[in-house]
């Protein structure tokens, strides 16, 4: 049975604050290429690792009696992670060798899973393979479900995106052009704000760190008022678009990447909006959404061959380079979704 070495990247202790790289540290162990005997694992070689914001949230110490939808990380353990791989063998009647999947993975070279119940089988390969860490992904199946079941869009309604660059904002404000919504994003750099105008379709965007009154700029971009606010951001620009909302207007919460390193979150203020402009304000997860997955793969796939569809990654390279990778979403250092490639086969 053939052995390997496999460097591994570990979580060190739990944070608080802003996440360092040196809270990760890389070591090297080994591993045997066979799942053991009469096991259902399935043994991946990964290939792709997703960054995401979500990530922050489980370097926390778990509070008694929280729950969560998601294991947090351990002291001393692989960090995980989405990730996109290549099944080398497998106990599992679903999966056999050479299949391509994503889903949860290590933060690693090679990754026994031992609930591959949660892999996705990648469906087609005429697209790059690291699209499904975030446009046919997790991510992707955010954007469509947060956009098409939580906000239920109709043709002409007014749309704001926040953090609108990211893996799940730049796919959002595209699907709402294609619905016939107008689009406003925001971004933290002249670079970002560009691209939504200019490659992502959006009508307009701004940079929010140049905006010194959050009110009055959502006011000068939706004089009518805001429909569908996909929120990922939370805090002022959170109290700022609940100022700006129309009668019946619905805000989906898929992230609050503001307040992910306070060690005490900022308030939200203008809750009584929620009463005289009658807007629904929903939170949810990926998860609950995944029995879209066909639908929404499908259709993404379509729109991408189609030219309807484009998106932008950050690829670093190297398994060593992933906690630089993950701590810079924090300080808005990528450009489009952020991938590590870890091995090319």
């Amino acid at each position: 049975m053939a052995e390997v070495s496999n460097k591994r990247i570990l979580f060190k202790e739990y944070i608080t604050g802003a996440p360092k790289e040196s809270d990760m540290v890389q070591t090297v162990g080994s591993i045997k290429l066979k799942v053991p005997e009469g096991s259902n694992s399935v043994l991946v070689k990964n290939l792709y690792l997703s960054c995401d914001p979500y990530m922050r949230n489980l370097m926390n110490k778990p509070m008694e009696g929280e729950e969560s939808y998601i294991l947090p990380f351990f002291p001393g353990q692989v960090v995980t992670g989405f990730g996109v791989c290549k099944v080398v063998d497998s106990g599992h009647p679903n999966f056999k060798e050479g299949d391509y999947v994503w889903g949860i993975t290590g933060w690693e070279e090679y990754s026994l899973v031992p609930s591959p119940e949660a892999l996705f089988k990648i469906p087609f390969t005429d697209v790059p393979l690291s699209y499904y860490t975030g446009l046919l992904g997790m991510p992707g199946v955010t954007a469509y479900a947060g956009f098409h079941e939580i906000c239920k869009p109709k043709k002409g309604e007014y749309v704001y995106v926040s953090a609108a660059s990211g893996a799940v904002g730049q796919l959002v404000g595209q699907y709402a052009k294609l619905m016939g919504c107008y689009v406003v994003g925001s971004a933290g750099s002249k670079e970002k704000v560009d691209l939504l105008k200019n490659k992502f379709g959006f009508d307009e965007a701004f940079n929010y760190k140049e905006e010194t009154d959050l009110v009055a700029t959502l006011k000068k971009y939706f004089p009518e008022g805001i429909d569908i606010y996909f929120e990922n951001v939370g805090g002022p620009m959170l109290d700022a678009a609940l100022l700006n909302m129309r009668v019946k207007g619905r805000i989906a919460i898929c992230g609050l990447i503001s307040q992910y390193n306070l060690d005490k979150p900022e308030g939200v203020h203008n809750l009584f909006m929620l009463i005289t402009k009658r807007v629904t304000m929903t939170g949810f997860v990926s998860m609950d959404h995944y029995h879209c997955y066909p639908e929404f793969v499908e259709k993404t796939r379509n729109y991408i061959k189609e030219g309807k569809i484009v998106y932008v990654e950050d690829t670093v390279e190297g398994l060593e380079n992933a906690p630089a990778a993950l701590v810079g979403l924090f300080s808005g250092r990528n450009v489009g979704k952020q991938v590590v490639l870890v091995a090319r086969e």
